[in-house]
């Protein structure tokens, strides 16, 4: 995720416990997600868990992104 900002997002997750802790919401979506997805027996019974989860990544990647561009001007 965001391969041009890989130093700032080292730097922000020791400075900013903020951003540290969206980053690692962020990254226990991604796997939960990951996992669910990769599960034939809850990959089609968990459909609408995994929209709300994608969703809810989605808005953490958005904020993550506004907080990086921020903080890199």
């Amino acid at each position: 995720m965001f391969p041009e900002y890989r130093e700032l997002i080292s730097e922000l997750k020791q400075s900013d416990a903020h951003f540290a802790r969206l980053f690692d919401e962020h990254n226990a979506l991604d796997d939960k997600l990951t996992g669910l997805e990769n599960d034939p027996v809850t990959s089609s019974s968990a459909a609408d868990e995994i929209h709300e989860l994608k969703v809810k990544k989605l808005a953490l990647k958005e904020q993550l992104y506004e907080l990086l561009k921020k903080a890199s001007a």
